[in-house]
């Protein structure tokens, strides 16, 4: 019996996360039936190729949903949020990497690699929550930790990417790396002081309580998937990279485990990759993380300071890494859910 195919839409697909995903779509053999490309009136009318054939961008609307079985969406909040109940109406699973459902509690959040088994909670509102691309990378790393010796405390330090903040970021940090190579002081629009050539310990909004609202996030989403029993806190800076994440990871554990037993967990763990030989310099990278599927995971050490501490350096792709969570998080919905 031939494997049946599934209707996808995939809005916001001229974003950064809507082309990795279609990258990875094109990469996969996930098996697309119909496919239809949403975007905003700028980029209606845009061919894209798919699987070699063209598919001409559409305005997003309200009836762009018919016939669709599974919904991508690659948007900002308020999009998200706009359009979700229009697709879940017209009978298409949602998969939304925006943080615009992940704190509802009827809304599964799942890191696939991590807690696949909360995904079968989608159906009363039709819509999956796709971790944020750093809470994605801090969890593959402490999934075979915590499965081992029970995590209690992570204090994260991450260091973050200006393509998480979409296009025109992008677009800003090479126009300021011309600009001040050139002898000229460059404008700042996205972030609130220059990027190039410098870092910026601010990454979302800042909350009353002196935290950004991505520093929030990362902490509430590894504790609703970890346990609320997890005390975090987190740092978020960013940096003038156009691709790839790293973070800095303390993380103390219930019972002991060892830096040996910490890197055997690791490299056995599928959603990691070891890469930790100081002997010879070799250690994550965000530069080496960009275009691979796993996280790397090294600088492996014992933290005397604290009982049963361990640091640990994380590199990833951050784009990747949320494109293909939502990728495999389709994959588990049709072997194991969808009719």
């Amino acid at each position: 019996m031939p494997k049946k195919r599934w209707n996808i839409a995939v809005v916001g697909v001229s974003g950064v996360i809507g082309e990795q995903l279609l990258e990875c779509l094109e990469e996969g053999d996930f098996p697309v039936g119909n496919i239809r490309f949403l975007s905003d009136s700028a980029e209606a009318g845009k061919l894209l190729e798919f699987r070699g054939r063209g598919v001409a961008v559409e305005e997003l609307a309200s009836d762009s949903f018919a016939g669709t079985d599974i919904a991508f969406f690659c948007t900002a909040v308020s999009e998200s949020r706009e359009f979700c109940p229009a697709a879940r109406q017209a009978g298409a699973v949602c998969i939304d990497t925006s943080a615009a459902w992940r704190r509802e509690p009827d809304v599964p959040l799942v890191a696939p690699e991590v807690n696949p088994q909360d995904i079968s909670g989608f159906g009363d509102r039709g819509i999956v929550a796709i971790p944020g691309a750093m809470t994605l990378q801090l969890l593959a790393a402490l999934k075979p930790l915590h499965d081992r010796g029970t995590v209690r405390r992570i204090v994260v330090s991450t260091y973050q990417a200006v393509s998480d903040s979409g296009k025109e970021a992008i677009d800003e940090l090479h126009h300021q790396v011309l600009e001040l190579l050139n002898g000229r002081s460059p404008d700042s629009r996205v972030y609130p002081h220059r990027i190039a050539f410098n870092c910026i310990p601010q990454v979302g909004e800042f909350l009353e309580s002196g935290v950004t609202d991505e520093e929030l996030d990362v902490a509430a989403e590894t504790r609703r998937i970890l346990g609320d029993s997890v005390r975090v806190s987190a740092t978020a800076v960013r940096l003038p990279l156009f691709y790839g994440q790293a973070a800095s990871v303390n993380v103390e554990t219930a019972s002991r485990i060892g830096a040996d037993q910490a890197r055997e967990l690791i490299g056995q763990y599928a959603a990691c990759e070891l890469v930790d030989d100081p002997a010879e310099q070799s250690y994550p990278m965000p530069c080496d993380a960009v275009g691979q599927d796993l996280v790397q995971v090294g600088r492996i050490r014992e933290d005397d300071s604290i009982e049963n501490g361990l640091n640990l350096w994380l590199a990833a792709d951050n784009t990747r890494q949320v494109a293909m969570a939502s990728l495999r998080v389709a994959e588990l919905l049709v072997e194991n859910l969808l009719k």
